[in-house]
C-alpha cells in the first residue's frame, strides 16, 4: 500500500512539473517564441499521454478517455521535430503545409468515439500506429540533428540531443507496452517524472534558457569560431586580463566588434560567461606565480593583484573553485 502511494506521488509530481513547464514556455516572451511553443507542445503532449497511464493504472477509464490520452503523442511527435527545426533555423517560417503534420492528431480527436480500446487486434493496431508515428518523427528529429550538428553551437546540439534521448527512451517504453509487458506499465510515468525534472533542472541552470539568447545575431558557427580565436589571441598576446578593471566593452573596442558578439563567441565556444572566461586566464597566471621562486616570499594578496584580480576574496573563491584548494595550500604543495 505504501509503495503504491509512493508511486502515485512520484508520477503525479512529474505530471504537475510537466504542466508547469509547458505553460511557462507558452508564456515565455524572451528567446525564440516559435521554439518555446513547440517545446511546450511536445512536453504537454507527453504529459497528457503519461497522465493517461497514471490514471489508467489506478482506475478504470472509459475508452474515449484512454484515446484522449493516447492522442497526446500525435501532437507531441511533430512538435519535437519542429522544435529542432526552429532551434537550428532561426528565421524558419511556417505555412499551411507544415500544419498538415498535425492532421493525424485532429483526425484522431474526431474519431475518438470509433477507436476501439478493448484489447482486441484492432486496439493493438491503433496503438501500434501511434507508436510508429512517434518513431517516424524521432527518426526525422535525429536526422535533422545529424545534418546540422556542425553548423550550430555545441550547447544547442547537446541540449537537443538530450531531449531526443529522453524521447527515444519513452518510445522504447511504449514499444514494450505494445506487447503487453504490464509489469513495466507504471515505470513509464515514473521515468517521465525523473526526465521532466532533469529537463527543468537543465533549463533553470547552466543558461539553458539562453539557447536562443543570441537569436537575432548574424554570426554563424564558422564566424563565431574565428572571432573566438581572435579573443583568445588578444588575451594570450596582450594579457589584457591582468587589468582588474577589464570589461566586455573594453575587449569589444580592441577587437572592433560588438560587446554582444564577444559575449556570444565566448559563450558558444568556451561554454563560459565573460567573467569566468577572464578568471580562467587570471587563475592560470596565478598558478605560475605561486610556483615562481621570485614570488616565494610574496603575500597572496600580491599574487592576486599581479594576476589581475581586484581583491583577495574573489581570487581565493575563483582559485578554490577551479583547483579545489586555496592559493596558500597550492603554494605549499
Amino acid at each position: 500500500m505504501l509503495t503504491t502511494g509512493l508511486i502515485l506521488i512520484l508520477a503525479s509530481l512529474g505530471l504537475a512539473q510537466g504542466l508547469f513547464l509547458s505553460f511557462y514556455l507558452l508564456r515565455l516572451k524572451k528567446g525564440n517564441n516559435k521554439s518555446n511553443i513547440f517545446l511546450a507542445l511536445f512536453i504537454l503532449g507527453l504529459t497528457i499521454r503519461v497522465g493517461k497511464s497514471v490514471l489508467n493504472y489506478y482506475m478504470s477509464l472509459e475508452n474515449w478517455q484512454n484515446n484522449i490520452g493516447i492522442s497526446g503523442i500525435l501532437f507531441a511527435a511533430p512538435s519535437l521535430w519542429f522544435y529542432g527545426i526552429t532551434l537550428f533555423e532561426k528565421s524558419k517560417s511556417f505555412s499551411i503545409k507544415e500544419c498538415l503534420h498535425f492532421v493525424p492528431f485532429i483526425s484522431f480527436l474526431f474519431l475518438i468515439p470509433l477507436v476501439p480500446r478493448n484489447g482486441n487486434f484492432e486496439s493493438f493496431w491503433n496503438y501500434g500506429i501511434v507508436v510508429f508515428h512517434l518513431l517516424l518523427y524521432l527518426i526525422l528529429s535525429w536526422s535533422n540533428l545529424y545534418r546540422n550538428r556542425l553548423k550550430i553551437p555545441k550547447n544547442v546540439v547537446h541540449w537537443y540531443r538530450n531531449i531526443l534521448i529522453g524521447a527515444t527512451l519513452i518510445w522504447l517504453h511504449y514499444v514494450v507496452n505494445l506487447f503487453d509487458f504490464t509489469m513495466y506499465y507504471i515505470r513509464g510515468p515514473i521515468f517521465y517524472s525523473f526526465l521532466i525534472y532533469v529537463f527543468s533542472y537543465l533549463f533553470l541552470s547552466h543558461h539553458k534558457f539562453n539557447l536562443q539568447k543570441y537569436n537575432s545575431s548574424n554570426l554563424n558557427k564558422k564566424l563565431s569560431k574565428m572571432l573566438f580565436l581572435e579573443v583568445k589571441e588578444l588575451f594570450e598576446t596582450e594579457h589584457i586580463f591582468l587589468d582588474n578593471n577589464l570589461t566586455l566593452n573594453m575587449v569589444s573596442k580592441k577587437l572592433k566588434i560588438k560587446a554582444r558578439e564577444v559575449s556570444q563567441v565566448i559563450n558558444e565556444n568556451a561554454q563560459q560567461n565573460f567573467y569566468d572566461f577572464v578568471n580562467q586566464y587570471r587563475i592560470e597566471k596565478a598558478e605560475v606565480l605561486l610556483k615562481d621562486s621570485k614570488y616565494a616570499n610574496e603575500k597572496i594578496a600580491t599574487i592576486a593583484y599581479d594576476s589581475g584580480f581586484g581583491n583577495v576574496t574573489s581570487f581565493n573563491t575563483a582559485f578554490k573553485k577551479k583547483n579545489g584548494v586555496t592559493p596558500s595550500a597550492y603554494k605549499k604543495g
